[in-house]
């Protein structure tokens, strides 16, 4: 190590190795399995006794912001400090006895602030059964290599090791570096809110406001003769008079952005647009980061083949096992009867299903309407059922106390699940399901549902799954068939539901989605909560 480096450990501590193993051997016996591990790995031996490592490791915490992670979180400014502390001599510490232990004590709170921070690169910082009581996916234990760290430690490999911890799959690149793109429009002052009218801006208008328009579509990369220019503001590009007329370009850039934020897609800049355009490029660099630490969550050990439910994004995407992905709309939960987040796997269908009525559904909205009109159970073609299943007469039922008496829906086009439905175990009684209500798919915000998942084109996708996992059905022959059967998948399929409010599109754009279940800002106070170590 080069000398006068401030950082540089007196001669003594450095030879105190041998001292300073042998309270780490004490020390970490009452530590967890990782550090334990970890100090297995390389036989006790300190780790930050070389002020260069500890300097080299602190540097590469800084970078833990392009993860959306707070550096000070893991002590980024403050370890050199300790570390000089901890091999400073003449503090009246005793001798060189204290000296090993605070060294030692050091050596063991380093290493831990290392495994903590790839802990949260591979898993998360935040454990998402504390923020959301329902939520049912399992988070694989943490996979570290105590060898490969102690290696990487020795050669101040930092910056490698946090790479090798992160989620190897695209979306989670694709979301970091939309953050870096971010925060280069934020060091740049972000953009300038367009103001509120009292008339929409229209294809065809002329107005200053449509100069601030375009300059606002540039920065978010939607101008395609902007869209490279991300680093740099655009507004000394952008002038010029005919640039203030709403012509057909910047109304296509208008509807790209309408599409990609769940909007309705008119061309036309009305309040729930001006809103979105107007959100602060601050909001959107915390809503990209929460979504990090989603994927975070969820981008690890997926299986080869799977379904993925996006619930906050209204579609469905099926990984093949060729590779290919199959992808279509679905219809999800409201606000107030949420979709659940869960991991499954299908295990059949159900064609032509006959609907048993699940408990909420049936005090909060069908009772009322029976207790209306008692025409109500025949239009929507309802038995009424004791729980063993005799079939009794809806006249001779008091239905402002009906008991325990069980609603079925018959099959047919009239069935609120259609002719199909694809079940997986869950104890939230949910399911992907067909609908006769095929019109609510033209919608862009789809949260209507009472938490089960109607799909778009359910017979094709269902068809893949039989065909993908060599079950041997025609699905449109089961169903022309009639009647009601459940048909088994030869091989489960995993299914995934999951709630995400970024999208990363595979051409780099970020797509930013209303938060319809109110989930992200208890989850940035989660993340920006100070960690203690």
């Amino acid at each position: 190590m080069a000398g006068g480096s401030q950082d540089e450990a007196p001669a003594s501590g450095r030879e105190g190795g041998d001292d300073v193993s042998q309270v780490i051997t004490r020390l970490v016996e009452d530590k967890g399995d990782a550090l334990r591990a970890f100090y297995d790995a390389r036989s006790h031996r300190p780790a930050w006794q070389d002020g260069e490592t500890v300097a080299a490791f602190a540097a590469a915490l800084h970078t833990l912001d392009t993860d959306g992670l707070n550096p000070q979180d893991y002590q980024a400014d403050g370890l050199s400090a300790a570390y000089r502390q901890a091999y400073a001599e003449g503090d009246g510490d005793g001798g060189n006895d204290g000296g090993s232990e605070r060294q030692a004590r050091f050596d063991l709170h380093a290493s831990q602030v290392l495994l903590t921070a790839l802990t949260h690169l591979q898993r998360g910082k935040v454990d998402p059964r504390s923020i959301d009581p329902d939520w049912e996916i399992p988070i694989a234990a943490v996979e570290l290599d105590p060898a490969a760290i102690s290696r990487a430690v020795d050669a101040q490999r930092f910056e490698q090791a946090f790479a090798e911890a992160r989620p190897a799959y695209a979306p989670y690149e694709r979301l970091r570096a939309g953050l870096a793109r971010y925060r280069i429009l934020e060091r740049s002052g972000g953009w300038e809110s367009l103001p509120s009218r009292q008339r929409a801006l229209r294809p065809g208008d002329s107005d200053d406001d449509v100069l601030l328009l375009r300059e606002r579509l540039a920065m978010m990369g939607e101008v395609e003769l902007m869209a490279a220019a991300m680093e740099v503001f655009p507004g000394a590009v952008l002038d010029g008079p005919d640039l203030r007329r709403y012509d057909e370009r910047l109304e296509a850039a208008v509807r790209r952005f309408q599409r990609r934020h769940l909007l309705e897609v008119d061309g036309i800049v009305g309040p729930q647009t001006l809103a979105a355009l107007n959100v602060p490029v601050e909001d959107r660099i915390d809503q990209i980061r929460l979504n990090m630490e989603r994927a975070r969550w969820l981008l690890h050990g997926l299986p080869e083949s799977f379904v993925l439910v996006d619930i906050a994004g209204y579609r469905l995407s099926y990984i093949r096992p060729n590779g290919e992905i199959w992808r279509s709309r679905i219809v999800v939960g409201r606000p107030y009867r949420r979709t659940p987040s869960l991991r499954s796997e299908i295990t059949h269908l159900t064609v032509n299903p006959t609907w048993t009525i699940p408990p909420t559904i049936l005090r909060e909205d069908v009772l009322p309407a029976v207790r209306r009109d008692l025409g109500y159970l025949w239009r929507e073609r309802i038995q009424v059922l004791s729980p063993s299943g005799e079939l009794l007469d809806p006249w001779e039922i008091d239905w402002s106390r009906p008991g325990n008496v069980v609603l079925r829906q018959s099959p047919g086009p009239h069935n609120a699940l259609g002719e199909l439905v694809v079940r997986f175990p869950n104890d939230h009684m949910v399911y992907l399901h067909d609908t006769p209500s095929q019109g609510l798919f033209a919608r862009e915000q789809r949260a209507v549902s009472s938490g089960c998942i109607r799909v778009e084109n359910i017979d094709e996708f269902a068809q893949l799954l039989l065909d993908d996992t060599r079950s041997g059905y025609d699905v449109r022959a089961q169903i022309e068939r009639g009647g009601t059967r459940n048909v088994s998948l030869a091989e489960r399929m995993p299914v995934i539901l999951h709630y995400w409010t970024v999208h990363p599109a595979e051409d780099g754009q970020l797509a930013f989605r209303p938060d319809i279940y109110e989930r992200d800002d208890a989850l940035l106070r989660a993340l920006d909560r100070p960690l203690s170590l």
